[in-house]
């Protein structure tokens, strides 16, 4: 018997950039209504979960009560690629762009962020839902950016020095804070 691997993009919104990943919106398939997983899922079946710039849209309570429930239907050694706005960046329009309520580029629009994460309240969320959490781009507090060479074929982040045009050479213009939350066995 083949073993299935399940890999879930949760907002997808219009974009397709993972190939062969199930792409949801907030209506399908939501973070905080445990029903709409069990739709479609079964506990403990999925090995890869892709959220782009969708954490940022919930409260940290909300946040963590999405973790815990991606937790559930995680496999063991599954894991969740997430990316928010990086609340250590150090640019000011940047900061203006996807604060609390803030404009949001034109074409998306950040009137619903919800809170503005750092390497720090990530990972704590994460590893307070029982995952294993490794950072793969992100700002300290001093606003350097630190950057782990990662795979796509785990899943791709646009809005990343790895595949946003924007990020070139030495050059950050729109970095994203992007860990991966791992299952433990």
């Amino acid at each position: 018997m083949t073993q299935v691997d399940i890999k879930v993009v949760v907002g997808a919104g219009p974009y397709n950039n993972n190939p062969g990943w199930i792409h949801t919106n907030e209506t399908e398939l939501n973070l905080l209504a445990r029903h709409t997983w069990e739709k479609r899922f079964s506990p403990q079946s999925i090995s890869a979960i892709l959220a782009e710039h969708v954490w940022e849209h919930l409260t940290l309570e909300e946040g963590m009560r999405a973790a815990k429930l991606c937790y559930d239907f995680l496999k063991p050694l599954g894991y969740i690629r997430c990316a928010v706005p990086d609340g250590f960046f150090p640019d000011e329009a940047y900061q203006h762009v996807v604060q609390i309520g803030g404009p949001g580029p034109i074409d998306h629009p950040a009137a619903t962020h919800k809170v503005v994460h750092t390497y720090r309240t990530l990972t704590h969320m994460f590893e307070a839902a029982g995952f294993i959490v490794d950072c793969l781009e992100y700002c300290d507090e001093t606003g350097t950016f630190h950057y782990v060479d990662w795979d796509g074929e785990g899943g791709v982040i646009f809005r990343s020095k790895k595949y946003d045009p924007r990020n070139r050479g030495d050059k950050i213009t729109f970095p994203s804070l992007i860990v991966d939350a791992k299952k433990p066995r």
